[in-house]
C-alpha cells in the first residue's frame, strides 16, 4: 500500500564524519556510491568531493560514525553543523522502520571568528551557547524510507508523482522540525543528505485478542509554527498558528486491516499570553481583542483545509482567568461556526473534579454523533480503502497537556472499540476492558504519549497521568502531580526563557545578525548584575524560614516580634521587586529580527 521514495533519491543511512583542521568531510558508508560532502570550518560553505583528502596536519583526523545530517545553522559570524550521532530503532510506520534520535552533536564552523570584532565574538559565544540546549532536544524521530510527518490518510492520498519525490519534499512543513536548518543543504541540491526529522512521540505495543494479535501505534507530531515552552508560548499568532499544536494519530493493525484515527490539540486560538513574574499562576492577558475573530478564522480555515470538519472541545474552567479566555473563545468562534465547525465547552474541573474522570462519559455522549459521522481511515485486508476520516476533534485546556490527554485517551479508546466492532473482532457489547492485557497496554500507551508531549512543552510528565495509566486516581499519582506542578513552576521561571531562545534559533523564528537594528546587550550593574530567579527564590525562602524561627521564639523574648517583622518585610520586598523586574531575573540572551 505504501511505496518507498524513488531509489535514486535514497537517503544515506550511515556515514563517517572526518574532522580535518580546515573542513569536515561526511563520507557515506552504507553501500552507496555517492560523493562525499565537504563543509568548510571557516564559513560553512560546502561542496561534493570524490575522495577523502589527504591530511596535511601532523594530527590524525578524528573520525565519528553518524546516522544523518540534521542541517546547518548560521549565527552572527559562524555556521554550525548538526548531525545525528546515535539512533534507536523504535518500531515501524506503515511497515517501514522508524528511528529515534538518541544523541545529536553540534560541530562549529566558526574559524572566521578569529578576525571578527570583540563585541561580535562575545555575542556569537552567547548565541552559540544556546546550541548546547539543542543537543538535549527530546523526542526527535526520523525514517529513511517513509514520510512520518504525514498521517496514513495523507500518505495514501499522495499522487504517484509526489511519492517519487525526496522525503523532504513530501514532508508537511508544520511538522518538519529541521525545516529551517535544511535550507542550506536544499540550496546545494544535496538530496541524499536531506533527512526530515519530526519532534513528537512514537509509542507501540502488541497484544492478544483471543487468538488474534493486534498492533497499536500512537504518534504525536508537534507543529513548529508556534513552538516553544509552556509559559513563553501561549495562544495564537497573527496568522492563526497556536502554541502546543500537536497532531496525534492512533493506528491499529489486525488481520490485515489497518485503521487510523487523528485528533489534534492546541492552545486557545486567540491572542493571549502569561507574563512570567514568579507567581505560581501568572495572570492571563488577552491582547488585541478586536483581532480575535480574524485570528480564529485563520486558525479554523487551516484546520478545515487539512482535516475537514472540526469539533472544538474546550475543557477550561468557566470562572476566573480561564473563564475570561473561554468566554472570548466562545464569542469569537461564533463568527466561524457552521456545519463544518462546532464549538463545545465542557468544564472539566467542575464536572470531573480531581478524581472522577469517569464522568467524561458525559462529554462523550455530547460528541459521539460527530465522531460517528466523521469516521476514521480503514483499509481492508486487501489494502482497499473502506472508510475515510472526514473531520477532527480539536481539544484544548489551558496547557493542552493534562485535561487534554485524559480526554483524548478516552476518545481514542472509544474509537478503537468502534473500529474493532466494524471489522468483526468485537461484538456489540465487547470493550477493551474485557481484555486485561490489551487494556493495560492501551492505558500505558496513552500515558506515555501524554508524558512525552508534556515533557517537550512543560519539562515534566503529564499531570493526572495515573488515571490514564491505571484507570483511576491513586495517592502516589496525586503526590507525583504535586511534585511535577512545583517542578513546572521552577522550570517556567528559571529555565524556559533560555530554552525558548534556543528553540527560536533552531526554528528560524529569529534571525541573528549584526545591523543597525541590533543593540548589544547592556551591561548590568548593581543588583541586576547578579540577580537571578534561583537567587531570589533562595532569599525569599531564607527570609520566611527566619521569620518562622523568630515567631517561634516570641513567647520567650518579645524582641523576636521585631526580628520577625524585619525578615517578613525583606521577603515581601524581594517578591515585590522580582515581580516588578521579572524579565531582568530571567537573564535571557536577546534575539533579533523576527523572521517573516
Amino acid at each position: 500500500m505504501m511505496e518507498k521514495a524513488d531509489p535514486s533519491q535514497k537517503l544515506y543511512t550511515r556515514m563517517r564524519l572526518w574532522e580535518f583542521p580546515d573542513q569536515y568531510v561526511i563520507e557515506p558508508t552504507c553501500g552507496s556510491t555517492g560523493s562525499c560532502l565537504a563543509i568548510s570550518r571557516v564559513d560553512g560553505s560546502m561542496n561534493l568531493i570524490d575522495d577523502i583528502p589527504q591530511s596535511t596536519s601532523v594530527r590524525v583526523p578524528k573520525i565519528q560514525t553518524i546516522f544523518g545530517v540534521i542541517g546547518i545553522l548560521k549565527l552572527l559570524a559562524g555556521s554550525y553543523l548538526l548531525v545525528i550521532t546515535g539512533r534507536e530503532h523504535v518500531g515501524s510506520y506503515m511497515g517501514l522502520p522508524i528511528f529515534k534520535v538518541s544523541s545529536l552533536k553540534v560541530f562549529p564552523c566558526d574559524h572566521s571568528l578569529k578576525n571578527t570584532p570583540l563585541e561580535q565574538k562575545r555575542m556569537e559565544t552567547e548565541f552559540s551557547g544556546l546550541l548546547g540546549i539543542a543537543e538535549r532536544t527530546p523526542g526527535l524521530y526520523f525514517s529513511y524510507d517513509v514520510n512520518i510527518t504525514l498521517s496514513a490518510q495523507r500518505l495514501h492520498s499522495l499522487g504517484d508523482e509526489s511519492k517519487l519525490l525526496p522525503l523532504w519534499r513530501q514532508a508537511d512543513p508544520r511538522f518538519l522540525w529541521n525545516n529551517y536548518m535544511l535550507e542550506v543543504l536544499i540550496e546545494n541540491k544535496l538530496d541524499p543528505y536531506l533527512l526530515p526529522v519530526m519532534q513528537g512521540t512514537f509509542q507501540n505495543f502488541q497484544a492478544a485478542i483471543g487468538k488474534e494479535i493486534i498492533d497499536v501505534t500512537l504518534i504525536a507530531r508537534r507543529c513548529t509554527r508556534r513552538t516553544g515552552t509552556r509559559m513563553w508560548r501561549r495562544g495564537a499568532d497573527s496568522d492563526g498558528y497556536v502554541a502546543n499544536f500537536v497532531e496525534s494519530e492512533q493506528i491499529m493493525q489486525l488481520n490485515g486491516h489497518i485503521a487510523s484515527f487523528v485528533q489534534v490539540r492546541g492552545s486557545i486560538p486567540i491572542l493571549w499570553e502569561q507574563i512570567v513574574d514568579l507567581t505560581y499562576k501568572p495572570k492571563f492577558e488577552i491582547m488585541k481583542n478586536e483581532e480575535a475573530p480574524r485570528v480564529l478564522e485563520r486558525h479554523f480555515l487551516d484546520l478545515r483545509k487539512k482535516y475537514g470538519n472540526v469539533l472544538a472541545v474546550d475543557l477550561v474552567n468557566k470562572h476566573g482567568g480561564e473563564g475570561r479566555l473561554s468566554e472570548k473563545f466562545a464569542s469569537a468562534v461564533q463568527h466561524v461556526a457552521s456545519d463544518d465547525v462546532r464549538y463545545l465547552h465542557f468544564d472539566f474541573h467542575r464536572i470531573c473534579g480531581h478524581v472522577h474522570f469517569e464522568r467524561l462519559s458525559i462529554l462523550y455522549d455530547q460528541i459521539e454523533d460527530f465522531i460517528v459521522k466523521n469516521r476514521y481511515l480503514l483499509f481492508n485486508e486487501k489494502g482497499g480503502k473502506v472508510e475515510e476520516q472526514l473531520g477532527v476533534v480539536r481539544t484544548n485546556c489551558i496547557d493542552c497537556l493534562d485535561r487534554t490527554n485524559v480526554t483524548q485517551s478516552m476518545i481514542g479508546r472509544k474509537m478503537m472499540e468502534f473500529q474493532l466492532r466494524r471489522i468483526g473482532v468485537f461484538d456489540a457489547e465487547e470493550t477493551i476492558s474485557s481484555h486485561p492485557n490489551f487494556d493495560e497496554n492501551f492505558k500505558i500507551l496513552w500515558a506515555n504519549h501524554g508524558d512525552d508531549v508534556s515533557i517537550q512543552y512543560s519539562g515534566t510528565p503529564a499531570l493526572k497521568g495515573d488515571f490514564v495509566r491505571y484507570g483511576r486516581r491513586t495517592v502516589q499519582g496525586i503526590l507525583n502531580d504535586g511534585y511535577n506542578a512545583l517542578a513546572r513552576y521552577y522550570l517556567n521561571n528559571f529555565c524556559d526563557g533560555t530554552k525558548q531562545d534556543a528553540i527560536d534559533l533552531l526554528q528560524g523564528h529569529y534571525i541573528v545578525s549584526v545591523s543597525r537594528e541590533v543593540t548589544p546587550t547592556s551591561q548590568k550593574g548593581g543588583l541586576e548584575a547578579i540577580a537571578s530567579f534561583p537567587l531570589a527564590l533562595l532569599l525569599v525562602l531564607a527570609g520566611f524560614f527566619l521569620t518562622i524561627m523568630s515567631l517561634s521564639q516570641v513567647r520567650y523574648d518579645y524582641r523576636h516580634v521585631f526580628f520577625s517583622t524585619v525578615w517578613a518585610s525583606m521577603s515581601v520586598g524581594i517578591v515585590a521587586y522580582v515581580r516588578a523586574n521579572g524579565r531582568v531575573f530571567c537573564n535571557r540572551p536577546r534575539l533579533h529580527k523576527p523572521r517573516s
